[in-house]
């Protein structure tokens, strides 16, 4: 009986020694495992890129990070707020890899406090949350030892895939505060000359000089070197032997670029030769060599048709004017980018016009990411149709689909060979000339769009006078797909590497599968009340031609009793209605509940029955 007891005590001392052990480990891991972390989420949702790991163990300067997050006002809404608790964790995570680097302050702002004032003056934007008109803060503000500040004004819930991708690019521009030299080359007039008001400057490169330092190359092509961040090439079509040297060494040395070639630029003016009058002009730009190189092709003769994105456009007919699709041009929309490339993803729509198709014709050590494609209702043009043909409808009646997408714009990057495997041919000679930082291979990085078109102004800009002034209004987002894309190429490579992640929220598949179905009921119930609205409404006008003065009162009689019917009858299905939505949220709350007790209640107790069965057999046993 003694042994029994004395039993029963070391086992009681051993499950409380058990359970002080328990608390104990865990407080000893919250406050000396803080840096150890286990991501579990399907697609590694809260694990860092090696891109972003990279940028922030080579920080030089340290930079601070002002988070501003009314995390009290904004519990009320959970989608929010746990965003907000997302982005807190990320740049914690974003601290711990950049050590001292990165000084993280995270600061709830209150009314009228010294804190609100800071973040007003940073440019952070508020939302209203409430009928108290309580604001939230929810954005970013990062500063370098220079001063220099970069604002996340609001933390968009739309953005979330990007979120890692903002925040470094955030630090990067603050660790390289220096506005990035983008070089363009251009065999069309977008740059204009001074003092000339005939051929002004094009609206994509007066926007781009707002983010960028542009430099003319078409005056010193020499200037393509290490200096220059992105080299903008622009309808290339008679290149000479230096300037296409330059660009090769250039791409090779690890130079990035955005390239924009066309089967037919109808921004071209280039006159027929006067000794060959009835010869076109070539109104095609072309870098086949270096394609090749790359394993590519654009085709100088086709023309890409889609008649999912074709634009309709007015045009004369034996009826008169009407409005038809014009094939050449092309309304292109979500559908049609990569939404896991920051070049593209954020896009609602692009205008294109006369595009060529992007093939691959060599398998290269070159990865090629498509960027922008065509639906599968695509087919390819003869470019001389489009060229003499002016009637749409002709052109429309030619078409046919391939039934396949086309490649119109793509990311390039890999391994390419030289298209000068001997050095620079020199004039006059047949010799080589081989200087001394020749390379002849090299990693790669180009944007290449078979378009050049989409620069022009008439197809994304639209000029409105305000107060005497011509403002250019955007119409699509060409001007963003430009300079997002410059702005990712002008960043290191690490950056470039970034990728749209994953969603962070997921669906409870179980609750959308009762919504579905009560709003399946509720769908049906409205129909049938629509149904019952026009047969009562048929029965009115049906009694209203049959008045007469010998029959007004009858009729008068019929309409009051018809009416009182029809309105018992939607009384009687807006209660249904409210019944329906009623039970739908029944059911939501009590699936609600189940999933909280089997999370807070069932898994401890579980566990603590297990503790307990495991604590009695073993003293029994030890009986």
């Amino acid at each position: 009986m003694k042994h029994t007891i004395k039993s029963g005590v070391i086992s009681g001392t051993g499950l409380v020694l058990a359970a002080s052990l328990f608390i104990a480990t865990i407080i000893l891991a919250n406050t000396t495992l803080t840096t150890w972390r286990i991501d579990l989420t399907q697609n590694k949702l809260f694990t860092l890129s090696n891109g972003t790991i990279n940028i922030l163990n080579n920080l030089e300067e340290p930079i601070q990070l002002d988070f501003y997050f009314s995390q009290k006002t904004i519990n009320d809404f959970p989608l929010l707020a746990n965003y907000g608790i997302r982005v807190r964790d990320m740049l914690e995570e974003f601290a711990t890899h950049a050590q001292d680097k990165l000084i993280l302050n995270i600061i709830e702002p209150e009314t009228f406090s010294e804190a609100e004032d800071q973040a007003v003056a940073s440019g952070l934007r508020t939302v209203s949350v409430n009928a108290n008109s309580d604001r939230v803060y929810f954005g970013l503000v990062g500063a370098n030892s220079t001063d220099d500040e970069k604002v996340i004004p609001f933390f968009q819930t739309n953005r979330e895939s990007a979120l890692e991708y903002d925040l470094t690019k955030l630090i990067y521009n603050l660790a390289y505060p220096d506005k990035r030299v983008i070089g363009v080359y251009s065999q069309l007039p977008i740059i204009g000359k001074k003092g000339d008001t005939t051929a002004p400057t094009w609206t994509m490169i007066n926007a781009m000089k707002e983010f960028f330092k542009v430099v003319n190359l078409n005056e010193n092509i020499e200037a393509l070197d290490k200096k220059i961040d992105v080299l903008m090439l622009v309808h290339p079509k008679k290149l000479n032997t230096e300037t296409l040297y330059a660009i090769d060494q250039y791409l090779l040395r690890g130079g990035k670029a955005i390239i924009f070639l066309d089967p037919l630029a109808e921004q071209d003016r280039t006159q027929p030769d006067a000794s060959t009058p009835n010869v076109m002009p070539i109104l095609y730009s072309y870098l086949d060599e270096m394609l090749e190189k790359w394993g590519l092709e654009i085709s100088k003769g086709k023309i890409v048709a889609d008649i999912n994105a074709a634009m309709r456009v007015q045009a004369s007919s034996p009826r008169g004017p009407q409005e038809i699709d014009y094939l050449p041009w092309l309304r292109l929309t979500e559908k049609n980018f990569n939404a896991e490339d920051f070049s593209t993803s954020e896009l609602n729509l692009l205008h294109m016009g006369t595009v060529g198709a992007i093939e691959v014709i060599e398998d290269k050590e070159i990865e090629i990411t498509p960027l922008i494609q065509t639906s599968k209702q695509s087919t390819k043009l003869e470019r001389d149709l489009i060229l003499f043909q002016r009637d749409p409808s002709v052109i429309l009646s030619n078409f046919k689909s391939d039934e396949k997408e086309i490649l119109i714009a793509a990311r390039i990057k890999g391994k390419a060979e030289t298209v000068f495997p001997d050095g620079l041919p020199v004039e006059n000679d047949n010799q080589q000339l081989i200087d001394d930082n020749f390379i002849s291979e090299g990693d790669i990085n180009v944007i290449l769009i078979s378009d050049t078109d989409i620069l022009a102004d008439h197809f994304w800009i639209r000029k409105q006078d305000m107060l005497g002034v011509s403002v250019p209004q955007p119409i699509s987002n060409n001007g963003d797909f430009v300079i997002n894309s410059i702005e990712n190429l002008s960043g290191n490579t690490d950056l470039i590497s970034l990728r749209g992640r994953g969603k962070y929220s997921r669906p409870f598949e179980k609750v959308e599968a009762i919504r579905k179905q009560a709003e399946s009921k509720f769908r049906e119930r409205e129909k049938k009340l629509q149904v019952a609205l026009e047969e009562t409404e048929n029965k009115i006008q049906k009694l209203q031609q049959e008045q007469g003065n010998e029959k007004s009162y009858l009729l008068n009689n019929k309409l009051t009793t018809e009416i009182e019917k029809f309105r018992n009858e939607r009384l009687a299905t807006r209660k249904e209605l409210r019944s329906v939505q009623h039970d739908l949220r029944k059911n939501i709350e009590k699936l609600g509940a189940q999933l909280r007790f089997i999370n807070i209640g069932l898994i401890p107790l579980l566990i603590t029955l297990l503790a307990l069965i495991i604590g009695i057999y073993r003293a029994n046993k030890r009986v």
